[in-house]
């Protein structure tokens, strides 16, 4: 039985929930686009199967920003997925501010052990910082999910640095995630 992801791609392309900006950089484009990536990698890989939050670019998802998180998760649960990956972009009102982190609703949990496996893969392959793993149990979509799930912040859209890593390599991101998971799993690499 192939281990069921469901990939987020967080915010709405437009309206209420839309994300970040930074750099000539919407968060809710770069999150779509490696989204689809890692879905795409995962799903050629039999040991997985995944669905994605937006299937399309222009897939809005709720009413409101509550409706849009509650959205995600009902899609996640009533599948039901085994793991559930948020992908996000940071923003700062300092542009010096950079690297990765990725949010859990506790510590020493499934999700922790996952997020900290996500962040090495992260780190590896492309260079972001590592900001660390951050517990966070306000963030609804790790409160209400029923299974581990994990927020990533890839990077920085108000760094420059970030910024043209997250515009030029989006597909080394999903492979970042991708390779976390397989060592999560400890699976090899196919």
């Amino acid at each position: 039985m192939p281990i069921r992801i469901f990939i987020d791609q967080g915010h709405n392309p437009s309206g209420h929930n839309a994300g970040a900006e930074g750099n000539g950089l919407w968060e809710q484009d770069v999150t779509y686009a490696v989204g689809m990536c890692l879905a795409d990698l995962l799903n050629h890989d039999p040991r997985f199967t995944a669905r994605v939050s937006r299937p399309t670019e222009d897939t809005v998802l709720g009413t409101s920003n509550l409706t849009s998180l509650q959205d995600r998760v009902y899609l996640a649960n009533s599948w039901p997925a085994n793991y559930f990956v948020s992908i996000h972009c940071n923003a700062n009102a300092n542009p010096e501010i950079n690297g990765g982190e990725v949010y859990v609703y506790r510590e020493y949990t499934q999700a922790y052990w996952l997020a900290q496996h996500i962040l090495n893969g992260l780190t590896e392959w492309t260079g972001v910082r590592d900001n660390g793993v951050r517990v966070n149990p306000s963030l609804y979509v790790l409160r209400k999910t029923a299974m581990p799930a994990v927020l990533v912040e890839l990077g920085y859209l108000t760094n420059e640095a970030d910024a043209r890593k997250l515009a030029e390599n989006p597909r080394g991101f999903a492979w970042g995630i991708y390779t976390g998971l397989l060592s999560y799993f400890g699976l090899p690499m196919l």
